[in-house]
């Protein structure tokens, strides 16, 4: 995928490297503000307790 990615970027090796970062964060910027918080409510870690009535 990487190689794919490094070949079809347009420009010298500065320019794709710039051009990767700026995709990467992008990506963890959707992730972090769509996708998480949208599965956030079916995740099994979310309804734990400290200390309940046993």
């Amino acid at each position: 995928m990487y190689g794919w990615l490094w070949r079809h970027l347009p420009g010298p090796a500065l320019v794709r490297v710039l051009i990767l970062l700026v995709l990467a964060a992008a990506a963890v910027a959707v992730l972090f503000q769509w996708v998480f918080p949208a599965i956030a409510p079916y995740m099994p870690f979310n309804g734990n307790t400290v200390g309940g009535e046993g």
